[in-house]
């Protein structure tokens, strides 16, 4: 497991983020302007679709003002500043990459939302945090890189109040090889898909209940037509990922093109434990 978890964490290094960040974001004014979430979408939301995905995410789980939220995963910490600002809950984001943690932290305070947002670095397989701590975890485009899926989905339920909501929004298998390299993996050695069948069955196994599944491959399918007719904004995940990005983000757009991979949504809800 270590071997795979360095794999990963190289992948994710992003040497020196924080001063790219800074240099990008010089368009918008000096350092001290204080910043609106929305104005960072295009380099903040490291998934198909990006703010639109976070946002049906987030409606689907019902995410509340009264709620504390975990974001599994959360890169340079967008979907978390996004929940905080427009449904007014406390979000902690928790990702293996110390430099998009350092990232995560600096864009916040440039939005003024130290005081609902927070970051930890730390393991999906070993999250730092208290049983039953949450109300709602999100979980998008990370368990591509996570081997011990058993492990993953029992954490989460492990820091999930009984009755909690799980929502997912990832890459599956969808009928052959995927073609490398891809956002989340240079080579299938930092990549560990499951079929949208095997990955639900892999959750409820560990304490869920499925409240809503749903393929959402062809809305992604056309999300990349149009990406790739319009060209990506100025402003977007090669900034966080470097020059090569945009290759890496086009094969997974052919992949879901020609049919190897999926799009899954969808939503879980904690079983209590007197009821397993």
């Amino acid at each position: 497991m270590t071997d795979e978890l360095d794999r990963v964490r190289d992948h994710y290094r992003a040497t020196g983020l924080t001063d790219r960040l800074k240099t990008a974001l010089a368009v918008f004014g000096p350092e001290e302007q204080r910043l609106k979430p929305e104005q960072l979408a295009s380099l903040d939301q490291f998934h198909t679709r990006g703010l639109a995905a976070t946002t049906e995410l987030a409606n689907l789980a019902v995410i509340t003002a009264d709620m504390s939220v975990l974001d599994v995963g959360s890169g340079v910490g967008g979907s978390a500043r996004f929940l905080a600002a427009t449904h007014g809950c406390q979000v902690m984001g928790v990702d293996l990459s110390e430099p998009f943690v350092e990232a995560a932290r600096y864009l916040t305070a440039r939005t003024g939302q130290d005081g609902k947002v927070s970051f930890k670095t730390g393991s999906a397989l070993a999250l730092p945090f208290e049983d039953g701590r949450f109300d709602a975890v999100l979980l998008q485009h990370v368990a591509m890189n996570i081997a011990d899926r058993p492990l993953l989905y029992r954490e989460i339920r492990r820091v999930l109040k009984p009755g909690g909501k799980f929502a997912i929004f990832d890459v599956v298998l969808n009928g052959g090889d995927p073609l490398y390299p891809v956002p989340w993996a240079k080579t299938p050695g930092e990549s560990f898909l499951l079929t949208a069948e095997a990955t639900c069955e892999a959750v409820e196994a560990a304490g869920f209940g499925t409240l809503v599944r749903r393929d959402d491959t062809a809305i992604a399918k056309a999300w990349f037509a149009e990406l790739r007719a319009s060209g990506p904004p100025s402003l977007n995940l090669g900034i966080v990922m470097g020059k090569g990005f945009a290759e890496l983000a086009a094969n997974l757009g052919r992949n879901l093109m020609q049919g190897r991979l999926g799009i899954l949504t969808a939503l879980f809800e904690a079983v209590p434990t007197k009821a397993l």
